[in-house]
C-alpha cells in the first residue's frame, strides 16, 4: 500500500472526527405544516417542553452545515437509530476539496470509513477502512474518541437540552424552516455553571448531559450561543450552536429532515474493505 497505517487512518479518521462532533449537535423535529406552539408558553417553557422531547427520539435524519475546528466549513447529510445502533453520513469538509466526500457508516459496532476512487487508489483497490469499535484504544493515535467512536452512542439530541441552561434566553420571533413554521430562540450557556446545575436531575438525565458536555470542554470551549427553532408539536426543527475551541471556531448548523422513522445501515461489501486491525498487525509484522 501506498500510504503507512497511521498516516491512512489518520486522513480518514478526520472526517469520523467530524461526524462524532455533527452527531453531537442538535434535536430533531419535522411536523410539516405545524403552527406556533402555545402563547402561553414562556422561552423557559417552550425550550423545556422541547428538551423533554428528545427522549422520545429513536432515529433521526438531517443536514449539517457550518463551520468546525480544525477542519474549517463543513457540509453532510445523516442519518441515525438508537436501538439497534446505526448510522450512515456522507460529509465533505470544503476547505480540504483535495480529500473529496467522506461517507461514514456505524453497523454491528463497526465504523467504516470510504473515500471513493481516491481512497482506492491508495489502498490497492480498497475504498472503505473497518475500524472495530471494541477493538480501539490501545494505539492512543487511534483511539475511539478520535475515530468518531466516543459519542456514537449518544442520543444525539441531548446537546440541544444545554439550551435549558441559558439565563439570557428570549424570544427571537417566528420563521419558516424547511416550509415548517417555528419559533426561534436564543440565549448563551457557560458550560461550566450549566453542569453544576446538573446535579438535580435524575441520574440518567444527568450521566447523558455530563457526557455530551464534555465533548465541548474538552475542545476548550466555555460557553456556547444557541439558537433553536421550535415547531408547533414542541419538537425542535433546527438548532445552531456556535462557540469558540482552542483550535478554531464552532458554528454548526442542524436542520432536521424526519424522526422515528426506520433506518437501515448496511456494512459495505468485503472485497473492498481493508480491515484496521488486519492493516495494522500486517505493518507490525512487516
Amino acid at each position: 500500500m501506498k500510504l503507512s497505517v497511521n498516516t491512512l487512518a489518520r486522513h480518514r479518521a478526520a472526517g469520523a472526527a467530524f461526524a462524532a462532533l455533527a452527531l453531537g449537535a442538535g434535536a430533531v423535529g419535522c411536523s410539516k405544516g405545524a403552527g406556533d406552539e402555545s402563547p402561553a408558553l414562556t422561552p423557559a417553557a417552550a425550550v423545556a417542553k422541547a428538551a423533554k422531547k428528545t427522549d422520545e427520539i429513536t432515529s433521526l435524519h438531517y443536514r449539517m452545515k457550518g463551520q468546525v475546528p480544525e477542519e474549517g466549513r463543513v457540509t453532510g447529510e445523516a442519518s441515525m437509530s438508537m436501538k439497534p445502533l446505526a448510522m450512515s453520513m456522507k460529509m465533505t469538509a470544503e476547505d480540504q476539496a483535495t480529500d473529496g466526500p467522506v461517507e461514514i457508516r456505524l453497523v454491528d459496532k463497526a465504523m467504516y470509513i470510504g473515500g471513493g476512487a481516491k481512497a482506492a487508489k491508495e489502498m490497492d483497490g480498497k475504498s472503505w477502512i473497518k475500524f472495530d469499535m471494541s477493538a480501539l484504544g490501545a494505539d492512543k493515535e487511534l483511539s475511539a474518541n478520535q475515530l468518531g467512536g466516543g459519542q456514537a452512542d449518544k442520543n444525539p439530541a441531548t446537546d440541544s437540552t444545554f439550551l435549558t441552561g441559558s439565563k439570557d434566553l428570549k424570544k427571537v420571533g417566528t420563521e419558516t424552516v424547511d416550509g415548517v413554521k417555528t419559533t426561534h430562540y436564543k440565549g448563551t450557556v457557560p458550560l461550566d455553571a450549566f453542569r453544576k446545575s446538573l446535579k438535580s436531575q435524575d441520574k440518567d438525565t444527568r450521566e447523558k448531559r455530563e457526557k455530551a458536555l464534555d465533548q465541548y470542554t474538552k475542545m476548550g470551549i466555555d460557553s456556547l450561543t444557541m439558537d433553536m427553532w421550535i415547531d408547533g408539536q414542541d419538537h425542535t426543527k433546527q438548532f445552531r450552536m456556535r462557540g469558540t475551541a482552542d483550535k478554531g471556531p464552532l458554528d454548526l448548523t442542524i436542520t432536521f429532515l424526519d424522526y422515528n422513522k426506520p433506518v437501515t445501515v448496511t456494512a459495505p461489501p468485503a472485497k473492498d474493505t481493508v480491515d484496521l486491525a488486519e492493516m495494522m498487525k500486517g505493518a507490525q509484522q512487516g
